[in-house]
């Protein structure tokens, strides 16, 4: 192996693959779990709006731009799929066939050493790009994980947003699932509090002020004004800060569907709540391996 193992413990099992013209060797460990959890450096919190433009908005105000590696790779990619199409072309001809005929089930072509190449050359391409998608997610939400205690997302529909043509390839791009799947097991690894949003709940029409809906906000509207406190909103960062909100007022796994509860019309209540220690407030352990002063979310009535 050109690496060593990473860590001491029963070894479970091990799956190969292949990707490209790489062979990897994945080992399945069981270790102790005070090597699996790990400490966190800060007890944040935070709201995290997922976009196309930026891959995320954070409630702190930071935005943080998706590197896009297939945008980037397109157009190499297009003209390395056309050269493995036209040497399969040829070979058809070669054949017998028309280049765009379809071959009877069970016919293989012969593979040319340079039919071979390109092949490799393309599958190499799609690799590096979502090598390097994977490698800005995995560290992205390594960083939220790590600093934070609580991190609030949306559970969005992504199977629904990638049936949008115009926006698929852009959602796609920034790889809104698999953000999803990474900080559900790190934030378990961290003793980090994942909240997740309802789908249906109205984080971006909020006031994070005042707490007045927008009915009326559509998604080419980026910024809006609170007629009700007059506050200029960005879009995505009030998104964020409601999320934020929703965790410090509820701690719950999921929140509330959006309704007007019975206030005024247009108006969703806002509550106030705080971040406690679990054993002054909540009567209970910390379950996650953290120091004795590890923070968690609890609801106040």
């Amino acid at each position: 192996m050109t690496e060593a193992l990473r860590f001491d413990g029963k070894i479970l099992g091990a799956t190969v693959s292949r990707t490209a013209d790489r062979w990897c060797v994945a080992i399945q460990v069981e270790v102790p779990d005070h090597i699996f959890h790990r400490h966190r450096t800060g007890n944040g919190i935070v709201g995290v709006d997922l976009g196309v433009k930026a891959a995320m908005t954070l409630s702190s105000g930071e935005t943080i731009a998706a590197p896009k590696p297939l945008k980037a790779a397109l157009r190499r990619l297009k003209i390395r799929s056309r050269r493995v199409s036209r040497k399969v072309e040829a070979a058809k001809v070669a054949a017998g066939f028309a280049p765009n005929a379809r071959l009877p089930k069970g016919t293989r072509l012969p593979i040319s050493n340079n039919r071979r190449k390109s092949a490799r050359t393309l599958a190499r391409l799609h690799m590096r790009v979502a090598n390097l998608r994977v490698d800005f997610i995995h560290k992205l939400t390594t960083r939220l994980c790590r600093e934070n205690q609580a991190v609030v997302i949306e559970d969005l529909h992504v199977k629904g947003m990638l049936a949008n043509d115009r926006l698929a390839r852009a959602i796609s791009d920034v790889g809104f699932g698999m953000i999803r799947s990474q900080m559900e097991y790190k934030a378990n690894r961290y003793g980090t509090r994942l909240v997740i949003a309802d789908r249906w709940y109205p984080s971006s029409r909020l006031c994070s002020v005042c707490g007045w809906k927008n009915e009326a906000l559509t998604l080419s509207d980026r910024a809006w004004t609170c007629p009700e406190c007059g506050t200029r909103h960005d879009r995505d960062l009030n998104a964020a800060r409601n999320l934020e909100r929703l965790a410090t007022a509820t701690a719950l796994p999921v929140a509330s569907p959006s309704s007007n509860g019975g206030t005024a019309a247009g108006r969703v209540p806002v509550v106030v709540g705080k971040v406690t220690p679990v054993r002054d407030e909540c009567g209970q352990q910390a379950t996650s391996g953290q120091e004795k002063n590890h923070a968690h979310l609890c609801a106040h009535s």
